[in-house]
């Protein structure tokens, strides 16, 4: 069977392939269709034809699955927050931490014997920290919408996340699930406030309105709840009448901010930001130490299984008394001060201006003088000459971006001969290509799958590596 497209096909859903597809097989070849789970039989469109594979629309479930379950939200056969809520948790676990051995295996070229059964959330629901809803001022229409045979004015004030692919279209969100559901509550009255008010949306095309985006972020050991809302204009007067209402409506806020978000950038960020109410930031912590994170600032999306995967990191370091340890990739360093306490030195290294400054801050406010942090590109910055400043690393830890490490970078690791060294990762496909140069110097003992992202396709990992003697 040729399998052209636009050709609608009968398909048995045999596994969970990359990016949360179903996977069928037809004369041997792979077609991975989004929306199923394995033991569905389907009906389905090609829609995209690759040399080695095709690509489908579901169009239908004929037969569906025994894992197969109804969302808890309406919008997930639509939503890509959540492209995985039709399956049961437990099996989620199980198909993301075989994606975790396949790639171990087949990238790897590594026995899969060694990845571990990946460490579940607790929360399976309502686990997010932060939330980034869009507003805009046309909404994503619904299939029977799109099916009508009559015009269907797709204008509206919409709130929620955007449609899979579209940068101007957006989901009218009636409920989510990821946050705690106070997140919903604020947004949907701030969607109730602007219609009432004639407050516009913005419109990405045209570069008018006025509300763009609104992100709440709460934080995990403490009661702090921030709201940030993001506009393209500068109006105080209306922003003192919303920051009043949303304080009547939801006394449990703690800060309210506004970031003026004034040129044709998509981003939440704003050109400047102004502090409405409250201290114009949240506290949380991780394991001992706290952090101050505000509106724009980087801290981990799932406190609670960021908790897990920093404890399965510091277990695989085997820190010991007088070690010197380097983090790579360390973002705001908050797993480098996770990882200081028997250290004599920790030595973080980071790309991102901004994020180096938060984690010099962060290590000032929790006390820790023993830590150092460094400015630059990895593959630049991580030379000898750093090497004999702070001294040569017993224990590495290197937690780089979903692209992996560069070459240059897997190949210093390799002259180093670091005697531990710890690789976290959120793309179990780079970290295997990674792993696989790495094991001609370094014995690859064990990797455990994190889930930080239930009700995705999403997985973190952790490998633990030993120099070979």
């Amino acid at each position: 069977m040729a399998l052209k497209k636009g050709q609608e096909v009968e398909l048995d859903i045999i596994d969970a392939a990359f990016k949360g597809k179903g996977l069928a097989k037809v004369d041997g070849l792979a077609v991975f269709v989004p929306g199923t789970t394995p033991g569905d039989k389907v009906k389905a469109r090609i829609i995209k034809k690759k040399k080695k594979h095709r690509e489908a629309k579901l169009l239908e479930i004929l037969e569906p699955s025994p894992h197969r379950i109804e969302p808890k939200c309406r919008h997930a056969k639509v939503c890509g927050g959540c492209s995985w809520q039709h399956i049961p948790y437990a099996k989620q676990l199980e198909f993301k931490t075989q994606q975790v051995r396949d790639h171990i295996e087949r990238i790897g070229h590594l026995d899969g014997n060694i990845v571990k059964d990946g460490i579940g959330a607790d929360q399976e629901f309502y686990y997010r920290n932060k939330m980034e809803y869009s507003i805009s001022s046309r909404r994503w229409l619904t299939e029977e919408e799109i099916r009508s045979d009559e015009y269907v004015d797709d204008s509206a004030f919409a709130a929620g996340l955007h449609a899979p692919g579209r940068f101007d279209k957006i989901l009218n969100l009636k409920e989510c699930h990821l946050q705690v559901p106070e997140s919903f509550q604020i947004l949907d009255f701030v969607r109730s406030w602007c219609i009432e008010h004639d407050v516009e949306p913005y419109d990405t095309l045209e570069n008018t309105g006025f509300m763009r985006h609104v992100m709440i972020r709460n934080s995990h050991h403490t009661d702090d709840f921030m709201v940030n809302l993001v506009t393209y204009q500068d109006d105080q007067k209306l922003m003192e009448s919303m920051k009043d209402a949303l304080l009547e409506k939801f006394p449990f806020i703690t800060t309210i901010v506004n970031n003026v978000n004034d040129t044709k950038s998509p981003t939440a960020e704003g050109r400047y930001q102004k502090v409405l109410h409250g201290p114009g930031f949240i506290v949380d912590k991780i394991g001992a130490f706290s952090f101050k994170i505000h509106p724009n600032a980087f801290f981990q999306t799932n406190t609670a299984q960021a908790e897990k995967l920093y404890e399965v990191a510091r277990n695989y370091a085997a820190l010991e008394d007088g070690d010197i340890v380097y983090d790579l990739y360390c973002g705001v360093g908050t797993l480098s001060l996770f990882m200081s306490g028997p250290a004599k030195h920790v030595v973080g290294i980071e790309l991102v201006d901004v994020a180096v400054e938060n984690a010099k801050f962060n290590a000032k406010e929790n006390g820790v003088e023993n830590v150092s942090f460094i400015k630059g590109d990895m593959k630049d910055v991580f030379t000898q000459d750093v090497v004999d400043e702070y001294g040569a690393p017993n224990v590495l830890i290197t937690d780089p971006p979903r692209a992996g490490m560069h070459p240059d970078v897997v190949e210093r690791l390799c002259e180093l001969k670091v005697p531990r060294l710890v690789y976290v990762s959120c793309n179990s496909s780079t970290m295997a290509r990674d792993l696989k140069e790495l094991n001609s110097v370094y014995e690859i003992e064990e990797v455990q799958p994190v889930d930080m992202f239930p009700q995705t396709y999403h997985i973190e990992a952790v490998a633990k590596l030993r120099l070979r003697g």
